[in-house]
């Protein structure tokens, strides 16, 4: 299925022209943005922010598109705050791993008893590449409902 926009073959609008998607794919979506659960992470609350169009830099989003994005970051930062319990949210863009050229923003939460070994860029450490420790989709779809329904009152 071709939707204007984006690209096929790529993973995020794959996942964006998939015609319905479970809570962990798409916990809020605007016009502009979607954002999903993490699918690596073994960290409860590790959001991908992704443009619903296809684009590679913030320079290729449109006008509306940037302005939304820090609204929602602001509002679904307090959200990851009343369900998990973080003190803080991380906000991190690369978009460079291969296959995921997509841009896509990190918005992770900073839980109070993180280890100091895993704060700041060493958050990545919460990234699993044995598909064995990444949270279960069941686990995801739980948070990704509470983050929802968090985010409409935020």
């Amino acid at each position: 299925m071709h939707v204007e926009g984006l690209r096929q073959g790529c993973y995020s609008c794959d996942q964006q022209a998939a015609p319905t998607l479970p809570p962990r794919e798409d916990v809020v979506h605007t016009d502009h943005w979607r954002i999903a659960h993490a699918f690596n992470s073994t960290l409860p609350g590790w959001l991908v922010v992704l443009p619903t169009r296809h684009v590679l830099s913030f320079t290729d989003l449109s006008a509306a598109a940037a302005d939304e994005m820090g609204g929602l970051v602001r509002r679904m930062s307090a959200a990851l705050e009343q369900v998990t319990g973080c003190v803080k949210t991380y906000l991190m863009q690369f978009s460079e791993a291969e296959g995921f050229s997509h841009l896509h923003l990190h918005l992770v939460p900073r839980l109070p008893d993180q280890p100091h070994d895993a704060r700041g860029p060493a958050v990545f450490s919460f990234m699993a590449a044995d598909e064995g420790q990444w949270l279960p989709e069941t686990r995801r779809d739980e948070v990704a409902l509470a983050l929802r329904a968090a985010f409409a009152e935020a």
